[in-house]
């Protein structure tokens, strides 16, 4: 039969991305705008830090850049003006060297105010905690008059509208995974339901206690019903519509731990196979090894037979009625 090839899988449904938002400037903490369970996009205000320190030290830094630009124009003035005089031999060649010392000089305040006000300015946006990208807030770490410094953690966030379904599948697999393979599943808190995603991570190497490997599938968090770090379960399809070697279910017999059919040789002897069962489906049982296609499988009454049975096939109609093998206990096997 046409059947997907499937692998079934259980893993963890992760966030795509995570974040430990921390604070990037020293101080008091204003005021926190959100608590855990809030959503937030990108660039969106979560607290802030001791603003009005920052906004001064900002000031002061664009009135030293004010001040420094005045004096390097001056000084550039200067500096050309003993040049023009030096050519024709007015200036000294002392006035031409102490007109560019402090054109060098004045210079050089210049740049190092310039790069103190951006400073300042980086100061005063890191003061506003802003999103980093669009997501929900997991943990508010701090409140209204903690004192932080640089790198202490206030805000965790998770971006659960794309989740990651994390699981391994057996070494045995690996030839046939592949990125944009198919994978359903499910979760506990909605029994019945099916959710899916698709392959785009695959881990390089076997794991060598579970001779496993990783695999991540992107899960699109659609109305954010799925939470992060929810187990799941489920199946990743390796092929579609392979050739699947099944037998009606009924010629499947389970006894004393060992799962085994009956199949008819050419000299109608009955021969007991162990085989390794698959899925089951639409009454039919897939035979994943110990049976090859186009084999004749006893279908019933195969209680009463023992390997080595001698049977007898009777051809019925085909209109009237199935193939019968009869034992030579006079029993139907069907």
């Amino acid at each position: 039969m046409a059947w997907d090839r499937t692998v079934s899988v259980v893993g963890t449904l992760f966030a795509k991305d995570t974040a430990a938002v921390s604070a990037q400037v020293d101080g008091q903490v204003e005021k926190t705008v959100v608590d855990f369970g809030d959503r937030v996009k990108v660039g969106q205000d979560l607290a802030s830090i001791d603003t009005a320190s920052y906004q001064a030290l900002l000031q002061q830094a664009e009135g030293n850049v004010a001040k420094a630009e005045a004096n390097f124009k001056n000084a550039k003035q200067n500096f050309e003006r003993v040049e023009a005089l030096l050519k024709q031999g007015v200036a000294s060649e002392s006035d031409y060297d102490a007109a560019r010392a402090q054109y060098s000089q004045w210079e050089a305040e210049l740049k190092a105010d310039q790069g103190t006000e951006a400073v300042a300015k980086l100061n005063v946006q890191r003061s506003r905690v802003q999103a980093p990208f669009d997501g929900a807030i997991s943990q508010r770490v701090v409140g209204q008059g903690d004192f932080v410094k640089i790198g202490s953690p206030l805000f965790n966030m998770v971006n659960d509208g794309v989740l990651k379904f994390i699981f391994q599948v057996p070494e045995k697999y690996a030839s046939y995974v592949q990125k944009k393979l198919p994978v359903s599943f499910g979760v506990d808190n909605y029994p019945g339901e099916s959710f899916t995603g698709s392959v785009y991570l695959i881990s390089p190497e076997i794991n060598r206690i579970s001779r496993a490997f990783n695999v991540g599938a992107l899960v699109t968090n659609t109305d954010f019903r799925l939470k992060a770090n929810t187990f799941a379960r489920g199946s990743l399809v390796l092929e579609k519509g392979a050739s699947t070697p099944v037998v009606p279910i009924d010629a499947v017999v389970n006894f004393a731990g060992v799962t085994k059919i009956f199949v008819l040789e050419n000299n109608n002897v009955a021969r007991s196979r162990s085989v390794e069962t698959g899925r089951v489906r639409d009454g039919l049982q897939e035979i994943v090894s110990g049976v090859r296609p186009g084999e004749t499988v006893i279908v019933s009454g195969n209680s009463k037979l023992a390997d080595g049975s001698t049977v007898t096939v009777r051809q019925e109609d085909r209109s009237t009625g199935p193939l019968v093998a009869q034992g030579k206990e006079g029993h139907e096997l069907r």
